[in-house]
């Protein structure tokens, strides 16, 4: 079936959930951390992946989709929440933030087996990594800001832009520190000690920049796209090692978030069908109608075009965004 392999496994784990006794979903807590530390093996893989020589044609079309396009989704879509939904702008905002970006685990999953001619796949998957750690750092300062004040819009604006801009910062410094120390200069007696030493670095990257108040997810994805075309020793170890960790991560992030599923709680006709209307507006409305301007400067023709409007997967991204909120207490 060609359906991605992320949905069965989401929805088994919520059936298991649901009819095994005692299998109870773990705390909102230990889902942020797992589901956080499958992303870092996820974006960094898929950086690699993509690699800098791929990247250059399409970065200006993955840069402006993947923060404009994101910024533009979200204003959609809480527009769409706060009159539609008869919500409070702050909660219409969260909402919209949650569940506008896309997901690289689901994207590399679907798109990383398929040869798709032109730079629409190229585009996508950066798309996906890129908008991650906008949606993610947009949301944590919704919730560090507590409301919409004028005060508080210039806190958001101000914690996002350090964000993206320690992250960038960090993960070209990471990219180097990789090229410099592991990828040329330390002798290690293992290829395979190449593939773990390059693992352990992403994380301390990732650390290292979340506590410089940066994103570190923008730091595992630049990291991984500036170190993915190296000619290094151990290479073919380090992008075996990444692949298998990027898939266990997938395997791992569905389950858990399964697990968080409350079928009886879906069931409820004020749940399903506002998340169907929701869901609906934003694949046939607001993100081809608000996307396709940021992809003109780009070019595309227009088969390439549509298949990039109407392929914005969702996944772990968004259940990720939502846990946090239930961590966070908003009501």
């Amino acid at each position: 079936m060609r359906v991605p392999t992320a949905a069965f496994l989401l929805a088994g784990a919520a059936v298991a959930a649901k009819v095994i006794p005692g299998l109870n979903a773990p705390s909102h807590h230990v889902v942020e951390v797992i589901v956080s530390c499958a992303l870092i093996c996820i974006l960094f893989h898929g950086g690699m992946h993509i690699g800098w020589s791929r990247l250059r044609p399409a970065a200006a079309p993955i840069a402006i989709v993947g923060v404009l396009g994101t910024v533009v989704t979200v204003a959609g879509i809480a527009l769409l929440a706060r009159f539609g939904l008869e919500v409070s702008w702050y909660a219409a905002l969260l909402l919209a933030t949650a569940v506008a970006p896309t997901d690289p685990a689901v994207v590399f999953a679907v798109l990383g087996k398929r040869i798709i001619p032109g730079r629409a796949s190229t585009i996508l998957e950066g798309e996906s990594g890129a908008n991650d750690p906008v949606g993610i750092a947009l949301m944590a300062s919704l919730i560090s800001a507590g409301s919409l004040t004028g005060g508080a819009v210039g806190s958001v604006a101000g914690n996002f832009a350090l964000q993206m801009g320690v992250g960038l910062v960090l993960g070209v410094a990471g990219a180097g520190l990789l090229h410099l120390l592991l990828l040329h200069r330390l002798a290690l007696p293992s290829a395979w000690l190449y593939a773990a030493a390059t693992l352990v670095i992403a994380f301390g990257l990732f650390g290292v920049t979340v506590l410089a108040h940066g994103s570190g997810f923008l730091a595992v994805f630049v990291a991984g796209i500036l170190i993915g075309d190296a000619d290094a020793p151990g290479k073919r170890e380090v992008d075996r090692l990444q692949g298998v960790l990027a898939s266990l991560a997938e395997i791992v992030a569905f389950v858990v978030l399964g697990l968080t599923v409350d079928l009886a709680e879906v069931a409820h006709l004020n749940v399903w069908l506002p998340g169907l209307l929701l869901g609906a507006a934003l694949a046939f409305v607001i993100r081809p109608a608000l996307v396709v301007p940021c992809l003109l400067p780009a070019r595309l023709p227009r088969a390439e075009r549509t298949f990039v409007l109407f392929c914005g997967l969702k996944g772990a991204v968004p259940l990720l965004l939502g846990t946090s909120l239930l961590t966070a207490s908003v009501a």
